[in-house]
């Protein structure tokens, strides 16, 4: 009788630990939709700290593999979005690199980029360096770029590495 007095009182525990732990976490983050889970960043500093050549950006729409929480969090960091180049900007960029046309290699596939589906410029003509490009060490960057609108898709996989 003891054992299931003990198993019952555990159980309850658990139970009243739940709604506490959900408590906890709400209280600190809100909902998914108070926190804007499912939204993208529009702060332009740590894309300018990740793409020095691109310079000054005007404005950003981006997710990071990080951004929600997961039970399961990536050890890896990708950032992924667009943003717009200051005025003239890729006018230097194309003199000073060769560019050819090509597309965003891959869609937003991840669970992570599902916000930014739809987010980029209409009718986009991207054109890419593999000057500006970068892959070395485990840090991987893929950039695209659209003259019309003076906007850049990226990709990065440890960006700041």
């Amino acid at each position: 009788m003891e054992r299931r007095k003990l198993i019952g009182i555990g159980v309850g525990a658990g139970v009243a630990a739940l709604p506490a732990w959900w408590a906890l976490r709400w209280a600190a983050g809100g909902t998914d939709d108070e926190r804007g889970v499912g939204d993208w960043h529009t702060e332009t500093a740590p894309l300018e700290r990740a793409f020095p050549a691109l310079g000054p950006l005007t404005d950003a729409r981006w997710v990071s593999s990080r951004d929600n929480d997961r039970d399961l969090p990536s050890p890896e960091l990708v950032i992924s979005g667009y943003a717009r180049l200051a005025p003239g900007k890729l006018a230097e960029l194309t003199k000073a690199h060769s560019f050819v046309s090509a597309g965003p290699a891959k869609g937003f596939s991840s669970w992570f980029e599902k916000p930014l589906r739809d987010q980029g410029p209409e009718d986009p003509r991207w054109i890419r360096s593999r000057e500006l490009d970068r892959e070395d060490g485990g840090h991987r960057t893929n950039l695209w770029f659209d003259r019309a609108s003076d906007t850049v898709r990226f990709w990065a996989l440890d960006p700041h590495g």
